[in-house]
C-alpha cells in the first residue's frame, strides 16, 4: 500500500479532527491561538469543504494533512496551513514530505503558483527555524497584541513567475 497523498473527503472528518487535536496539544499549552488547536467538527468540516484540505495515507492510515487556502488580508500568494501529523507518526518525514507535496505537486506544477506563503506566531519555539530550513523566509509580521506577532513566510516555487511587489496586502487596498 505504501504512502498516498489525496484530498480530504467530509468522511474523513472524524478522523482529522482527532488527529489535529493530538498534534496540536503542544500548541495548546504554549497559550497559542491557532484555530487547529482547539478545532471541533464542524471547523473541521469548514476546513475540508472552503479550503483544499489533503491527507497523507501511510498503509491505508490518515498519518498528516495540510491544507491551501487564501489569506487576502496578508498576501495574494496561497498559503498552507492546518500542518499537522498524528504524534504516533512524528519523527518518521510525514510532515516534510506532506508539505513538499502540497509545495511541489499541487502549488507548483498544478496550479503554477509562484511562490507559497504560511502564517505562523513568534511565540512558538521550533516553528519558524523548522520553516526557515525548509527554505522559507519571513516577509511580513503583524502584531496581535497579548498574543504576540504573527510572522508569514514565503518559499519562492517558481522565480521567473514571482513579483515581489504584489506580494502583501495593505490596509489601504494597495
Amino acid at each position: 500500500m505504501g504512502i498516498n497523498y489525496r484530498l480530504a473527503t467530509l468522511e474523513d472528518a472524524e478522523v482529522l479532527l482527532d488527529l489535529t487535536l493530538k498534534a496540536y496539544e503542544p500548541i495548546r499549552r504554549l497559550n497559542i491561538k491557532f484555530p487547529a488547536a482547539t478545532a471541533d467538527l464542524q471547523l473541521v468540516k469548514e476546513n475540508i469543504t472552503k479550503h483544499s484540505c489533503y491527507v497523507l495515507e501511510n498503509e491505508g492510515v490518515i498519518v498528516a494533512t495540510i491544507s491551501i487556502r487564501k489569506f487576502e488580508e496578508v498576501t495574494d500568494l496561497p498559503c498552507v496551513w492546518w500542518l499537522a501529523v498524528d504524534p504516533a507518526y512524528k519523527k518518521q518525514g510525514f510532515g516534510s514530505k506532506i508539505l513538499r507535496y502540497a509545495e511541489e505537486a499541487i502549488l507548483r506544477d498544478q496550479l503554477k503558483a509562484p511562490a507559497v506563503a504560511l502564517g505562523t506566531s513568534d511565540q512558538h519555539p521550533w516553528l519558524i527555524p523548522m520553516y526557515e530550513r525548509n527554505g522559507y523566509e519571513r516577509f511580513y509580521e503583524q502584531d496581535y497584541g497579548e498574543s504576540g506577532k504573527g510572522v508569514f513566510l514565503r518559499k519562492i516555487l517558481l522565480p521567473e513567475l514571482f513579483k515581489e511587489e504584489t506580494e502583501v496586502q495593505t490596509g489601504d487596498g494597495r
